[in-house]
């Protein structure tokens, strides 16, 4: 149950290089890993494209919860890069180059001009330019970029962070290292299926309702195969609280086999 002491993790990935299908979202399947680790649970997620408005009105709506979000993409310096101007436009405030970040962006200049890749000359046009990865929202804190210097922001429960995942991952886990500390392993979940054959979803619908009102802590959930495996079948579960869990899982399979569901294959 998600409550002010244990907010909604969400997920939004912005770029129209994912929605185009140029590039594939790797973030989502790693955000849910970090999480498990950590005994907590991915909420929800959605695509945005690059427009800076449509960004804005997402992010406004995301603003307005109590969620914890953690946003990839669009935070360079480049034109298709609108995330930092749309979280400002969302929120209402200005641009600012932030201080700690206009200090690390120079030392990552530092770092290149030392591997002879460039000039530690913060006056140059392509060093300003850089500069501007820095310009966040009014309010905004750093968060920090261990692969590059060149740091992501967080304001309002939202972390802003690269698309590259040699990036974004570390700054995942440093947030939730970090900031939610508290929040880890505060809910005990566990989730139990079982396979079940010769049995049509609609005959254990009703069971599954009368589960969720038995133990309105637990949520079933009914994922039917097409036979892939030479063997059409239900992967019939529960998650939930570990005891009220048990109970259920107990309850669903023996509705299983009194409404002639079987628990192995059948025998060809």
């Amino acid at each position: 149950m998600h409550t002010a002491a244990n907010p909604k993790v969400r997920l939004i990935i912005i770029g129209d290089e994912i929605l185009s299908g140029r590039r594939q979202d790797k973030h989502f399947s790693k955000l849910i890993e970090l999480l498990s680790q950590r005994g907590m649970q991915l909420a929800g997620a959605e695509f945005v494209s690059d427009e800076r408005d449509v960004i804005a009105a997402t992010l406004a709506r995301s603003f307005a919860t109590p969620d914890i979000v953690f946003c990839c993409g669009g935070i360079g310096a480049t034109p298709d890069d609108q995330t930092r101007q749309a979280a400002a436009q969302a929120l209402g405030v200005e641009l600012a180059l932030h201080p700690e970040a206009e200090r690390l962006i120079a030392e990552r200049c530092a770092d290149n001009e030392r591997r002879g890749q460039g000039s530690a000359d913060m006056s140059l046009p392509e060093n300003q330019q850089r500069l501007q990865m820095g310009v966040f929202p009014a309010g905004a804190e750093i968060v920090p970029n261990a692969y590059n210097k060149i740091p992501g922001f967080y304001i309002r429960n939202h972390t802003f962070m690269p698309g590259f995942p040699v990036m974004a991952w570390p700054m995942m886990e440093w947030t939730l290292d970090t900031r939610y500390q508290a929040l880890h392993h505060n809910i005990t979940r566990v989730e139990h299926s079982f396979l079940v054959f010769k049995l049509p979803e609609s005959r254990i619908t009703p069971a599954l309702e009368e589960l969720e009102r038995k133990w309105p802590g637990v949520k079933a959930f009914s994922l039917p195969s097409m036979g892939e495996t030479g063997h059409a079948h239900i992967d019939l579960g529960v998650k939930g609280e570990p005891g009220a869990a048990a109970e259920a899982l107990a309850y669903l399979r023996a509705e299983v086999i009194r409404i002639g569901g079987q628990l192995a294959p059948p025998q060809k």
